[in-house]
């Protein structure tokens, strides 16, 4: 039997999901090892072929297909671990990471610090060179001097460079003339040039993520090619994809010349896994993407079927953090994880994360010198949790240490230790239905004619409050809940994404010089298609431009209907269809207001799966009573005697009415009072919040 493997390494949990020739999955579970990520990985896959009944070294050479999706790339980002990194700019502007785009939320606020940039000021170097709008050269490269600089940054020890001039776009002579010199220079010191990476016309976008993909080149170049030696140690031989933020795969290769599309893989493959679902239960094609980890809650949005893509991915606050500017799946995160930490304030109010006890301690109910309360340690303190059972009784919890981390709460609030507990993970929920709004109503999408998929370890605890909140109908927690982002890299395609920019007005709008840009992208993607080892005819190229009306800000993506605009009829298609999409996003349409695009891209999918096939539809039933059950909180002073139903027990069309408990090995579902749940034929629960 053939297997593919997927796996995604996250702040506190590595999930493997493995799935066989007909398809079914079997999910592990293990700690994350952040010193060095394959032990975490190898006790995950082993974790499922125990499960499979076979042993880890025949898992791995039965399989022929590993995706990876990793978190390191993020955290490097986050703790400001990244290499050593020099930006070479265009002489007079070395303000461009140290501005940015100049905005804040509260402009009157002025108790904050100015945010650093990226790359210290300090590490930033003019080169005088100069090229106008129109790629014409107005100050020629100085080559001697551009030497001189390079040499320089070998002797302080420069660990990797970004190279980004002002107009680049437009004629990006002097970038790789750096380039070379670089390669002549610093053979052994990774770059990158800032019109190869992401050729958009906004300099600080452009400038930020090309700091931020050469600062990953030495750190991700390290840890891919030393996992992949790991499995090859470890008897694998099959192919070894990685997941990326552009909602596909790609491979290690690929990914070693742009490491950025590595920040955020693993949780974009949380909509691939969604919309799959949703199709399954034929519950539409407008989904609310839930993925509650150990660390954070990540939400998203599909639309009409599609994944939706954002140009405004920041890594901290928006506008004083660090912006990805790659084209990156719209997924944003808040600290409101199984793992996030309740404090008290200043003000005496409690607040829930963003802090995270992560996987080292981790939350004090793990045992492993964690103090500090966090969601998890409420939810064994409100019964939700058996502490024989966690991670299917591989994982002993420590109850009197969650509640002794609670009651330090408790005690400042002045209420028990279960009110605090409950009241923590209503907090918890509060944080994940204000992202939601975020991502939907805020942004024209009514939740309640959406279906949710939720997932992630701790998905079970409360996402039938945060639906009730919403007033959600459709809730579909997956079987594969507890590692849906893994999930998603199962049904995941390779994808990638070329982009360059170029101008034009809708009423001076030149065919020609767009179907050459088009042309020009479809020759990179094929170029990248051939380097796949074995793949075929099985792919399609999607073509967009990023369009606004005459004076807006920001551009929306806007599909192509042909390949090329042969006449006129193409051109009012594209137009007709941005009216459309401002519409539907905006709920405006300004028909006679002229329409500027500022830049066109491609993207090539090459599949690498079928769909899924639904299963025939369940007959409804009552599920067999359990005589086991366990006292639970659920905001009264007063515990109820809760039936615990293991998964193994229940049948799909098995019907369980809240109050209940339905424990898996890697998670558990709360049936709060007055709610309900179904197995659906596909063997997914469904839940009914009414």
């Amino acid at each position: 039997m053939t297997y593919r493997i997927s796996v995604d390494t996250g702040g506190t949990f590595t999930d493997v999901v493995v799935s066989d020739g007909a398809g079914n999955f079997t999910i592990g579970k293990s700690l994350t090892t952040p010193g060095r990520i394959f032990e975490g990985m190898r006790n995950a896959i082993a974790h499922a072929a125990e499960h499979l009944g076979i042993t880890p070294e025949d898992l791995l050479h039965e399989t022929a297909l590993l995706i990876y999706g990793t978190t390191r790339a993020t955290n490097a980002i986050v703790t400001k671990s990244a290499a050593k990194t020099a930006l070479l700019t265009t002489a007079g502007f070395p303000d461009i990471l140290v501005l940015k785009e100049g905005g804040k939320f509260n402009p009157h606020d002025f108790s904050q610090d100015y945010p650093q940039p990226y790359i210290p000021r300090r590490y930033t170097f003019e080169i005088e060179e100069r090229i106008d709008s129109e790629g014409q050269t107005v100050i020629p490269l100085n080559l001697p001097a551009a030497r001189k600089a390079i040499s320089a940054l070998g002797e302080q020890g420069f660990e990797a460079i970004a190279v980004c001039f002002l107009w680049s776009i437009a004629n990006p002579a002097h970038e790789l003339q750096i380039g070379s010199l670089i390669q002549e220079i610093l053979p052994a010191v990774p770059y990158t040039l800032s019109h190869q990476l992401i050729p958009v016309v906004r300099e600080y976008r452009r400038a930020s993520a090309t700091a931020i993909d050469a600062s990953l080149k030495p750190l991700m170049q390290a840890h891919l090619r030393d996992l992949e030696n790991d499995l090859r140690l470890a008897g694998y031989r099959g192919e070894i994809l990685v997941s990326t933020a552009a909602g596909g795969c790609s491979s290690i290769d690929g990914l070693i010349e742009k490491p950025i599309y590595t920040v955020g893989s693993g949780p974009a493959m949380a909509p691939v896994a969604a919309i799959n679902y949703a199709r399954l239960e034929q519950m539409g094609e407008d989904v609310i993407v839930c993925d509650t980890g150990g660390t954070t809650f990540d939400v998203g949005v599909v639309r009409d079927g599609h994944l939706t893509f954002s140009r405004d991915t920041w890594l901290g606050p928006r506008y004083t953090g660090d912006l990805l500017g790659i084209s990156a799946v719209d997924m944003r995160s808040i600290g409101a994880g199984g793992g996030s930490i309740a404090w008290i304030d200043d003000g005496g109010l409690m607040r829930v994360g963003p802090m995270s006890a992560g996987s080292v301690p981790g939350p004090a109910c793990y045992g492993q010198g964690g103090t500090r309360p966090t969601v998890s340690d409420a939810a064994v303190v409100l019964g939700y949790f058996d502490p024989d059972y966690f991670l299917g009784g591989r994982m002993q919890l420590d109850v009197e240490a969650a509640r002794t981390a609670v009651s330090e709460v408790a005690t400042r609030i002045g209420l028990s230790v279960e009110e605090t507990a409950f009241r923590i993970l209503s907090l918890a929920s509060d944080l994940m239905v204000r992202a939601i709004g975020d991502v939907t109503i805020n942004e024209g999408v009514n939740p309640r004619e959406s279906t949710i998929v939720a997932g992630g370890g701790a998905a079970g605890v409360n996402i039938m409050l945060i639906a009730k909140e919403l007033g959600c109908r459709n809730v579909i927690l997956p079987n594969s809940a507890s590692a849906l982002s893994a999930a998603g890299m199962q049904f995941a395609h390779i994808v990638a994404e070329e982009a360059q920019s170029l101008v034009m007005p809708s009423n001076r709008f030149d065919s020609e010089r767009v179907n050459d840009v088009l042309g020009k992208l479809d020759e990179k993607l094929h170029a990248f298609r051939r380097r796949l080892p074995g793949r075929g005819d099985a792919y399609r190229i999607e073509r967009f431009g990023e369009a606004r009306y005459l004076g807006q800000i920001w551009e929306l993506d806007t599909p192509l209907a042909a390949e090329r605009f042969a006449g006129d009829s193409d051109v009012s298609s594209y137009l007709d269809a941005f009216h459309d999409v401002h519409e539907r996003v905006f709920a405006v349409r300004d028909a006679n207001s002229p329409i500027e695009t500022v830049s066109w891209k491609a993207r090539l999918t090459v599949a690498l799966s079928d769909p899924l096939t639904p299963s025939p539809q369940a007959d409804p039933r009552d599920a067999k009573p359990t005589a086991t059950t366990r006292p639970c909180f659920f905001g009264d002073s007063a515990p109820v005697a809760v039936p615990i139903f293991k998964v193994e027990d229940l049948v799909r069309g098995s019907r369980i009415p809240g109050p209940a408990l339905i424990e898996e090995t890697t998670t558990t579902l709360v049936v709060y009072p007055e709610m309900a749940v179904s197995i659906s034929g596909n063997g997914h629960y469904l839940l009914d919040i009414a």
